[in-house]
């Protein structure tokens, strides 16, 4: 390598790093797939289309930040999906013998009991030292089975719901010619900044890359690993909440299965964004380019052939197989050529981390 060359690398090296590569990578194949069904399906671009599919994109988003928070720490939450339908149904159940509940209440009433089923997930998986797969398979069973026993298997109509419920998913806050932005994209928008905010820019944040990169370098170090894990949980419970409010207003009509099935689109969205499963490397930019993804695809492929859902939940276990494929063969070895990645830590970096507590 040439001295000229040099400075050059190091440039790269210090403004591009392997996730921003995977992200923009994401970019291109959405506006690839986006042209290709273009030309297989009429009126695939009109703002309909745009509208219809942005309101699903940001509710996946939402529970994908929440679940990019605890895979960032090396585990991972298969609740999410009936922490959603859960929350949506008994918001939903209130609001209806409620009508003149205030909306912030709603709100904060269905992130408070997300955080509560989160705080269960994490007060066993902190500091009961069971395995995350294990425990959150159990209560993704046992919050769905509550629910049925609960609730009598009744449905909420979205008729009972109070009138701002009704009119919240298609109340436009800004258009541009025909493509508008809604309340649920806005709270998607909020959520997916403010999270990547608190990565970047605050200890927690980097406790999480740290706790992920290398555990034993930050149990060594002395980082509260278990209160870490433990809020993880909590905030991927309290972002389900929201998204449970956001499926509500969505959809309306709400069953005791809700959202089942959830959390492949989820932890798909997460993993095909960049977020290893292996912990320590992710972004929420990325999480929001994989649900914008998927999400794509899903509408695109019901409307260019009939298919059974079987067939799209086949193709998520695929996208996160060729996402983790990827990771390991390719991003791999672009992240030995960026020596020192942000967001691989080394055991020097956790202990600069516990420096700055």
């Amino acid at each position: 390598m040439t001295n000229d060359e040099r400075p050059m690398s190091n440039t790269l090296r210090r403004y591009l790093h392997p996730e921003q590569i995977r992200e923009m990578s994401l970019v291109l194949l959405i506006v690839f797939v986006l042209l290709f069904f273009s030309t297989q399906i009429a009126n695939f671009l009109s703002p309909r289309f745009f509208n219809r599919i942005a309101a699903d994109v940001a509710i996946v988003a939402v529970v994908a930040i929440g679940q990019t928070l605890v895979v960032l720490t090396r585990n991972v939450d298969l609740s999410v999906g009936s922490i959603v339908g859960v929350t949506a149904y008994v918001v939903g159940t209130y609001l209806a013998n409620n009508r003149e509940l205030n909306p912030l209440a709603a709100v904060l009433m269905a992130i408070a009991l997300g955080g509560v089923l989160g705080i269960i997930n994490g007060a066993i998986v902190a500091y009961g030292r069971v395995p995350a797969i294990i425990t959150t398979l159990g209560t993704l069973a046992m919050y769905r089975a509550a629910l049925v026993e609960l609730s009598g298997a009744k449905t909420v109509v979205v008729d009972a719901m109070p009138k701002w419920l009704q009119d919240l998913p298609s109340m436009t806050l800004a258009s541009f010619n025909g493509f508008d932005i809604r309340p649920l994209v806005l709270i998607a928008i909020v959520v997916v900044i403010l999270f990547q905010a608190v990565l970047s820019f605050t200890n927690f944040g980097r406790r999480l890359y740290a706790i992920g990169s290398n555990p034993d370098g930050a149990k060594f170090a002395g980082l509260p690993s278990q209160r870490v894990v433990f809020f993880a949980f909590v905030l991927c419970g309290a972002l389900a909440g929201l998204g449970g409010f956001m499926f509500l207003a969505r959809f309306g009509n709400i069953t005791v299965v809700a959202a089942q099935g959830m959390e492949l689109q989820v932890i798909a969205a997460a993993v095909v964004g960049g977020v290893a499963i292996s912990g320590g490397q992710g972004t929420m930019f990325g999480a929001l380019l994989g649900a914008l993804l998927i999400n794509i695809l899903q509408q695109s492929l019901i409307r260019w052939v009939s298919i059974s859902a079987f067939w799209i939940d086949a193709l998520l276990g695929a996208l996160i197989l060729l996402a983790v494929a990827t990771d390991a063969l390719i991003l791999g070895r672009l992240r030995n050529l960026w020596a020192r990645s942000p967001v691989q830590m080394t055991e020097q970096d956790v202990k600069r981390v516990v420096m700055e507590k």
